[in-house]
């Protein structure tokens, strides 16, 4: 369904660009080449509004931890533009064209791993963490979490019967599970399902894990899900965090590995995605979208994945 909104956003993009070049040709505005640039530059501004629009709905609701860096002016701009840069590439190229299934390496020294997208994606936005995982020969497998807007506890299922297969068919007792934002919120529902007996390591990039809130302008069930009520000092988490958390121990925490940005443009209060008892990393200066795509990220997430070898 997303690969189909993807494309149909696209080809609406493309035709609104074509009809304003036709516009200024008719008009004799601007030469046609200006005209076509004219077009083009349209376009890229929209796209540069809606991720501009993000920051500023989650601007009034940041915090600060203690360690959180200042960002330079040209700290923002690189901030700004590796994310505006990351949701041109992966909702123009990776969502709609690069869906995938597994990639599997028979010489792979590594545990192998499962892949689980956030809100409004699908496998496609890991095209670049899989490029990464292909290069360092580890099998890999992904799953596309539908019905898009439903409940992340019916995604529990899913993840339940996408790391079954890949126990079963890479002949190892356990894996290693990377998710994206509300992905992460997924594999914690299957790990409160299922346990971890199959899992060596969950590693989570940008995870609301106490919620967010930009999800309060989303729809669906799993917006409500995942929504944080209030300002940072004095807000709380959905309902269905609290209930989530309060089902997991200090063992079922110390499986999980919290990777996350100080500058997150999704997660809002940022210190969210802080999950005590779990093993938390903040980096600064990446946006949500960018962090799967980041070379350091990927080297991390890497690294992990070789250490959550028995």
């Amino acid at each position: 369904m997303i690969a189909r909104i993807a494309r149909t956003l696209l080809l609406t993009q493309f035709g609104v660009g074509v009809l304003f070049y036709i516009v200024l040709i008719k008009l004799h505005v601007v030469s046609a080449p200006l005209a076509a640039l004219c077009s083009v530059a349209l376009v890229a501004l929209f796209r540069a509004s809606i991720t501009a629009n993000s920051f500023m709905l989650t601007w009034p609701y940041r915090a600060k931890s203690p360690h959180t860096p200042e960002l330079t002016w040209p700290g923002i701009f690189r901030l700004f533009a590796g994310e505006y840069c990351a949701t041109i590439v992966c909702s123009s190229w990776g969502m709609p064209f690069q869906r995938f299934d597994q990639r599997i390496f028979t010489d792979s020294t590594s545990l192998p791993v499962l892949l689980i997208h956030g809100y409004g994606c699908n496998s496609g936005y890991w095209h670049w963490m899989s490029k990464a995982l292909q290069e360092a020969h580890i099998t890999h497998y992904a799953v596309d979490m539908e019905p898009v807007f439903g409940s992340i506890d019916g995604y529990a299922p899913l993840v339940h019967e996408a790391v079954q297969r890949l126990v079963l068919e890479s002949g190892q007792q356990q894996i290693v599970i990377v998710a994206h934002s509300m992905g992460g919120l997924a594999a914690r529902a299957y790990l409160r399902d299922h346990g971890h007996t199959n899992i060596a390591r969950v590693i989570t990039l940008g995870t609301p894990h106490h919620g967010t809130t930009i999800a309060n302008f989303g729809i669906g069930i799993n917006c409500g899900e995942m929504n944080w009520l209030g300002r940072a000092e004095e807000g709380s988490s959905s309902e269905w965090l609290q209930k989530l958390a309060a089902t997991e121990d200090s063992a079922t925490r110390a499986v999980i590995l919290s990777l996350y940005s100080h500058h997150d443009n999704i997660v809002s209060p940022q210190i969210s995605s802080h999950l005590p008892g779990a093993e938390n990393v903040a980096i600064s200066g990446i946006g949500h979208v960018a962090l799967a795509l980041d070379p350091g990220i990927q080297a991390r997430v890497i690294a992990e994945i070789y250490k959550a070898r028995p």
